[in-house]
């Protein structure tokens, strides 16, 4: 009689870390999820990102826009102001794409509303014009 007691128990113990584990797998990866979808870093499309130096072209393109959008914060001349100066940014473009359009919460407005795929490029390729 003890032992079937005892084996319930560990059954009952097994099955409540079984579903304490799968609570907390579940829970973590929707906390991944969540913390994905509101971060300034998640890819953008490949289509953004060209290995190609950028044409003078674009690049005047991207200081007009940049002056328009962008100067009030990062100043006329990108050296910064309120937002951090922009002359030699050590991140991809990648990085650059996602935080034009997704912001930073809390530093810098959102641009993907008022900024399509070639505005981004654009405005990517007259930053690395800054170096």
């Amino acid at each position: 009689m003890d032992l079937r007691i005892g084996t319930k128990a560990t059954g009952a113990a097994l099955l409540a870390a079984a579903v304490a584990l799968t609570s907390a797998f579940a829970g973590a990866a929707a906390l991944s999820r969540a913390a994905q979808a509101r971060s300034h870093q998640l890819p953008a499309p490949a289509s953004w990102f060209d290995a190609r130096p950028a044409a003078p072209e674009l690049i005047r393109s991207g200081r007009t826009l940049f002056l328009a959008s962008c100067a009030h914060c990062h100043g006329a001349d990108a050296r910064g102001d309120e937002g951090p100066d922009l002359h030699g940014v050590q991140v991809s473009d990648r990085y650059i794409a996602n935080v034009i359009a997704r912001g930073i919460k809390g530093e810098m407005p959102a641009f993907a509303k008022k900024h399509g795929e070639a505005d981004v490029r654009a405005l990517i390729a007259y930053v690395r014009s800054l170096d």
